[in-house]
């Protein structure tokens, strides 16, 4: 096992294999998309391949695929047979928005996969599609169907947004009752390409909480998980559990064991730094996998203790979350 300069463990890989997606959710990208990267400027599935085996031999255990949206990208479920057949790699997931998921839920559960986190903000058609830009709520409904259908664990990712989704809490947290999946919810982040949307964000981990309490007033904490960023609870009777997330307040970075891989190869130790290492300029000169291993562990010697210290190392945000990998 690996430690950075905190002694915090390093065992926990989010990757992404692309930085294009499907929708255009209004707090993760401009409403006229990003400029996505060239194909060339992409790692390979081979050059993924190598970093998670270097990783696994330095200790990652867990990696979790993102995007963009992972199933938009050509070969992804020969990607995951190789990835799911990593020495070292005890077990493996995937966030997706859920709208071209479906039919390859039977070959997920098929490699193995731990648990698919899919995004959904609404429950209203309408909603989502002022959220998202796009008008595909029934596909991403029949991915949750599917995965429920074939008892994948399921965290159901419910970005809280003033305005735009508050009365959707009680919907989705409704959701808990019947089945067995976790919905969290998370503060909106500062990544949509053009910096936050607010100049003070209202709807905290506090908030949300009581709103929850307000609906639930016998919703019960439960333990969090060892390296959790997410504060978890149940309402008695139900089958499911609720989380919240505090990403932007960063109350979770003293045992943060995750590290980032952009699609282009750009180590984050951080989800709020600009980005510590060309890890695909490395692979295309000819490292060694020793020199990627050298190189991997002196940018784990310099990670930031937490989110604030990383933001004060970087320009003002204005990246969009589809090409940081969720």
């Amino acid at each position: 096992m690996i430690f950075d300069n905190h002694n915090r463990p390093i065992t926990y890989l989010r990757l992404a294999v692309t930085d294009r997606c499907n929708l255009r959710c209004f707090y993760c990208m401009p409403e006229e998309g990003i400029k996505y990267l060239p194909k060339a400027q992409l790692l390979t599935y081979e050059e993924m391949e190598r970093l998670v085996r270097v990783l696994a031999q330095l200790g990652v255990s867990k990696v979790r695929i993102t995007g963009g949206e992972p199933f938009v990208r050509n070969g992804l479920m020969e990607f995951l047979e190789k990835l799911a057949h990593t020495e070292g790699i005890k077990d493996w997931h995937i966030t997706t928005n859920g709208v071209l998921t479906a039919p390859h839920v039977p070959d997920l559960v098929r490699l193995g996969v731990g648990s698919v986190n899919l995004s959904l903000d609404t429950m209203d058609r309408e909603r989502f599609r002022q959220i998202t830009r796009r008008d595909e709520l029934p596909a991403v409904q029949g991915t949750l169907d599917a995965l429920l259908a074939h008892n994948v664990p399921v965290k159901l990712n419910a970005v809280v947004m003033e305005g735009k989704n508050i009365e959707d809490i009680p919907l989705l947290a409704e959701l808990t009752r019947q089945h067995p999946i976790e919905v969290r919810f998370i503060e909106e982040m500062p990544f949509n390409g053009e910096g936050s949307h607010y100049p003070v964000l209202n709807w905290t981990h506090r908030r949300i909480l009581d709103e929850l309490r307000a609906l639930y007033p016998d919703i019960t904490k439960l333990p969090d998980p060892a390296n959790s960023t997410s504060y978890t609870y149940q309402v008695p009777g139900h089958a499911g559990t609720i989380g919240i997330i505090a990403a932007f307040s960063r109350t979770f970075c003293g045992t943060c064991n995750r590290i980032r891989m952009t699609a282009q190869g750009t180590l984050k130790t951080c989800l709020y730094d600009n980005g510590v290492l060309d890890v695909r300029a490395l692979m295309r000169s000819g490292a060694t996998d020793d020199d990627l291993k050298a190189a991997f562990l002196k940018a784990f010697a310099h990670r930031p203790k937490n989110g604030f210290e990383a933001e004060q190392l970087r320009s003002p945000v204005t990246e969009s979350m589809s090409t940081i990998g969720g």
